[in-house]
């Protein structure tokens, strides 16, 4: 993720703005099956009724929803990884671009969803208005930096109980079209309270379908040249034990 991110544009002219542009939101890499991993959905899916696009606005909305004491991005245990998580997807929080080793539970059945590389620009990213005061949102100019910091990257690696993903940039994603950020008071970036559109987003991710029950680890591992920010090089590795009401654990902060 992006190391430090960075209203509202009328109807009318979003609406000209994504015309002119051609947005075209979705799987940069379509059409290619599982590419080759059974254990996760493949890039032209729709888990539980939702096109990995739509997942990416949803992850980024639930992790910039979370104040700064509590959020799963700075977390440094995985103490708060079960913070607002609902419904049948357990989102991995990644990081702001820096290592981290995190340990905790997942109730059993949940499929989770794991940045490898991602990146959002907008007017919650510090790119443009009220962020970046008197830099006016140019959707088309926003996609096109959330793509193209996506792509400098030149290893991109991720590996689910040792076992490597294959062809992982075939499950690039981006948003599908700008979307909102609310930020709660005690933003994780500072910001004010509020609601900050447009945004886009782009990057690698993967949804995995639901593990055992057990211990399993996610091993991320990403290196990029940089665009506006400087080289960098990152792991992230996730101790994931999935858990059922049997063993006495389970339970979450999402109550399902």
């Amino acid at each position: 993720m992006k190391k430090q991110l960075k209203h509202v544009m009328g109807s009318t002219l979003l609406a000209a703005a994504l015309a002119l542009c051609g947005i075209n939101a979705g799987l940069a890499d379509g059409g290619k099956g599982n590419a080759g991993n059974p254990g996760v959905f493949p890039p032209q899916s729709q888990p539980y009724g939702e096109s990995y696009s739509e997942w990416v606005a949803k992850f980024w909305q639930w992790v910039l929803s979370v104040p700064a004491d509590r959020s799963p991005l700075t977390d440094a245990t995985g103490e708060f990884a079960g913070e607002n998580q609902h419904g049948p997807v357990w989102f991995v929080a990644g990081s702001f671009g820096n290592s981290v080793e995190r340990s905790y539970q997942v109730p059993a059945g949940k499929a989770l969803f794991v940045p490898v590389y991602t990146w959002i620009f907008g007017a919650a990213a510090f790119d443009c208005d009220p962020s970046n005061p008197g830099v006016p949102c140019v959707v088309c100019d926003l996609e096109q930096l959330a793509a193209a910091n996506t792509q400098v990257a030149d290893v991109v690696e991720a590996f689910i109980d040792g076992v490597p993903v294959q062809n992982v940039r075939r499950y690039e994603a981006s948003s599908a079209g700008p979307f909102a950020i609310n930020y709660p008071e005690n933003s994780v970036v500072g910001l004010p309270a509020g609601s900050y559109f447009p945004n886009l987003a782009d990057g690698y991710w993967l949804m995995l379908k639901p593990l055992s029950p057990g211990k399993h680890e996610i091993r991320i591992h990403v290196n990029y040249p940089g665009l506006t920010y400087d080289p960098n090089e990152f792991t992230g590795i996730y101790h994931i034990e999935v858990v059922t009401p049997s063993n006495g654990h389970g339970k979450s902060d999402n109550g399902d």
